[in-house]
């Protein structure tokens, strides 16, 4: 059977074999993910797969540790939203800016894939990225940073955004927020400067529902796309939770931010299935019921099964072994800057 979306060169018989059958088949190849939708979803490259697993369970450990006394402080997991740096991770460049937030995890690990160092800065030992004095929320490595205080990184991601536009024209910035974010004013200073100014910034918004206790529904009056809109910047929404689907739909989207000058908001409908903090969660058991069902984690051991046993617990092994290897560790010693 000849593949509909590949076209044949050769000598013309005069033979019309184009149909209009082979005309919509090769329209339904070709076209792109509707990422408005959940959709099913499809088997993962090893290494999506592995990055994915890595961050449900560094969080998963973070959760224990806190629960045997091992870790002071606080730390906000990104439990069911892992999908979302990882899709995005090879859109990013090095040279761009990534600019995270209070659940900034999954953002850090995508980008540097270094669960050692990430988790001796939360314990305070030794390797850690910025010698423990960042801890979970705040750290600096190379162009990511990221930040306990919503709505602070916006701003600072448009100046960044300005300074990729002298220096380094084609890199952008990325900023990570949360629906929460959007009853800070900061963030609409920020928007209205990056469209006016045309900076390429990418806002990734990760919805979640909910604002530590509070929904969204009873802090957030319209919705995201109508603010985006009214700074007249562009939007997508993303339902889906398939890695691959939305990376090749926001592919494109992500280029214009770079070769277009032009801000973009992507409005990530997702699913926090872990509590706020350490286990503070108010929701009610129909609500947390209805974020595990949406659950990645759950839907793709489900639906590729001998794929994602084959990497789980292998993961987990090495997040074991690497927390007992940071536990043993002497403390962090302050040594003037971060990694």
């Amino acid at each position: 059977m000849t593949d509909v979306s590949v076209e044949t060169r050769g000598t013309n018989t005069g033979a019309n074999t184009n149909t209009e059958a082979d005309t919509d088949a090769t329209a339904t190849v070709n076209a792109p993910p509707d990422l408005t939708a959940v959709g099913p979803l499809t088997e993962l490259a090893d290494d999506d797969l592995e990055l994915l697993l890595l961050i449900r369970h560094f969080e998963r450990k973070l959760l224990d540790l806190f629960g045997q006394g091992e870790l002071n402080g606080t730390t906000h997991t990104c439990l069911g939203q892992e999908y979302v740096p990882v899709s995005l991770r090879p859109l990013l460049e090095d040279r761009d800016f990534v600019f995270s937030n209070h659940r900034g995890h999954g953002h850090y690990l995508s980008r540097f894939r270094d669960p050692a160092g990430l988790l001796a800065e939360i314990m305070g030992r030794e390797g850690a990225v910025c010698s423990g004095v960042g801890g979970s929320q705040h750290i600096l490595r190379d162009r990511y940073l990221s930040t306990g205080v919503q709505g602070q990184s916006l701003p600072v991601a448009v100046g960044a955004g300005l300074h990729q536009l002298r220096a380094d024209p084609g890199a952008l910035v990325c900023a990570f927020i949360g629906d929460g974010t959007w009853g800070e004013g900061a963030v609409y200073e920020a928007l209205n400067m990056a469209q006016l100014w045309r900076v390429p910034l990418l806002v990734a918004v990760e919805h979640n529902g909910i604002a530590q206790s509070t929904p969204a529904v009873a802090n957030m009056a319209g919705t995201i796309e109508g603010r985006a809109a009214a700074f007249g910047i562009r939007y997508q929404r993303v339902a889906s939770l398939d890695v691959n689907a939305v990376r090749t739909g926001l592919a494109p989207l992500v280029h214009e931010v770079r070769e277009q000058r032009s801000p973009l908001v992507v409005e990530f409908v997702t699913h926090r299935v872990g509590p706020h903090s350490k286990g503070d969660d108010t929701r009610t058991r129909e609500q947390l019921a209805h974020a595990r069902e949406h659950d990645w984690y759950r839907l793709y051991g489900a639906a590729f099964p001998e794929h994602f046993e084959s990497w789980d617990g292998k993961v987990r092994a090495e997040v074991d072994e690497i927390a007992r290897d940071v536990a043993g560790r002497p403390p962090a010693v302050w040594s003037g800057s971060c990694a």
